[in-house]
């Protein structure tokens, strides 16, 4: 039996790193062990703000790679400013207060000249590539991933033109993200993502989301079908890690301005204060990008000392570092909006047997993941004594060589059984 063709339209494909490739890197990945056989459409010449070459040796053997040249704005306002492109591209955006004129400039262009994104101008000559593409290799089901949400676009003119089957995966929200505010849309633009938006919730077969909120959300703009599929860990080769001899709390990934965490630096500084020895173990360890209001936060708190500020490694390397870190600290930003997303990384802290704090907005969909698996603990912003009680807690389990994690049912997150889940969807009315 021959196997079902999928083609898959994505932005993120390696060399990108960070979060948003990791999830169609693993579909692709396992899909072929269910008889499903991936075509892959990407950038030929994609801007990618953060590089990660190792996980070039992570794609399919059995995967059929597709590319067409994109052009993206973002090459040329590096003319101007290469550091503001290249941060403003990879989601870290500078506190209102604190934007320069170029900033707000960037911003402006970006949320108002470029609709929904930047990467819009890849949408013609892509739908006219794989229109033919499509009919002359008999595909008949298409996978969008989104953001860029302009990739949801591909999936609807292709869908307007063939009446494909076709299923939009939204990784992220569309106009409810927590940076869309940021953007100073006018009017016009804020109704213009909106239209495109409720076009895509309409047309599609089938909408994907990776969280229950957002199934939510959207359940109010849309009566398409809309199922949850959650992001994973996968089965990782790393040697096996000695732990951090200092009592190291570390956080992988892009650390927001949004999302500096005030209670925690002071739960910090008075423990730091009041316990014998705290001081000495202490290490705040911080792993990929940085945003300038959390390292003045840090300084301001006097904890410079204890701050190991690594920068960005490869996603191998983070990995490891999950797995000897002694605490691992997952910190969502404080808003309604932030309540659906589920950080990717969540579910490989899962496995790494490193107990997890984590802080965000009362209600959030992984506060839930993390309770249901006992595999740390959630706090809200408001809950700073609770907050220190924990890290203290966690600081004697460590001096007594006890500190772990005992995590339950994690094996439905693995992303083999996610893919299965997502083949299941995809034949479900073929």
């Amino acid at each position: 039996m021959d196997s079902k063709k999928l083609l898959i339209i994505t932005y993120y494909w390696p060399p990108a790193g960070g979060p948003g490739v990791q999830r169609w890197l693993k579909f692709v990945k396992y899909l072929p062990d269910f008889g499903v056989q991936p075509i892959v459409y990407i950038p030929e010449n994609p801007t990618y703000p953060i590089v990660d070459e190792n996980l070039i040796k992570e794609v399919s053997d059995k995967a059929i790679i597709l590319k067409q040249k994109i052009f993206e704005p973002y090459q040329l306002a590096s003319f101007f400013s290469k550091n503001k492109t290249k941060k403003m591209n990879s989601g870290i955006i500078p506190n209102q207060k604190k934007q320069s004129f170029l900033d707000k400039v960037f911003l402006w262009i970006r949320g108002n000249l470029f609709i929904p994104d930047a990467r819009f101008f890849w949408v013609k000559p892509s739908v006219s590539y794989l229109e033919k593409h499509i009919v002359e290799n008999n595909i008949d089901t298409i996978v969008t991933s989104g953001p860029p949400h302009s990739l949801h676009l591909i999936g609807l003119e292709l869908k307007q033109k063939l009446n494909i089957k076709w299923f939009a995966d939204f990784r992220d929200p569309w106009t409810t993200i927590g940076y869309h505010k940021s953007l100073r849309l006018s009017d016009f633009a804020a109704q213009k993502h909106k239209e495109l938006e409720s076009q895509v919730l309409n047309t599609a077969d089938t909408i994907i989301v990776t969280s229950k909120t957002t199934k939510s959300e959207f359940e109010l703009l849309t009566t398409k079908p809309i199922a949850v599929i959650t992001n994973g860990f996968d089965v990782e080769k790393v040697e096996k890690q000695t732990l951090d001899a200092k009592f190291s709390l570390a956080h992988i990934g892009s650390f927001l301005s949004a999302r500096n965490p005030i209670i925690l630096w002071e739960s910090l500084v008075e423990l730091a204060a009041e316990i014998p020895d705290f001081k000495s173990h202490l290490e705040i360890k911080l792993i990929g990008a940085v945003s300038q209001e959390v390292l003045d936060a840090i300084a301001h708190f006097g904890l410079n000392e204890y701050l190991n500020n690594l920068g960005y490694v490869s996603h191998e390397e983070a990995i490891a570092h999950q797995r000897k870190s002694q605490v691992l600290l997952l910190i969502e930003i404080d808003s309604e909006e932030t309540k659906s997303i589920i950080p990717g990384k969540l579910f490989e802290y899962m496995v790494s047997n490193r107990p997890i704090i984590a802080l965000g907005p009362q209600g959030s969909d992984f506060a839930e993941i993390i309770t249901e698996t006992n595999t740390g603990v959630f706090f809200d912003y408001s809950e700073k004594e609770r907050l220190k009680k924990l890290i203290l807690d966690l600081y004697n389990q460590y001096l007594e060589g006890k500190l772990q994690s005992n995590g339950v049912g994690l094996q439905k997150y693995s992303r083999k059984k996610l893919t299965e889940q997502l083949v299941q969807l995809l034949t479900s009315n073929s």
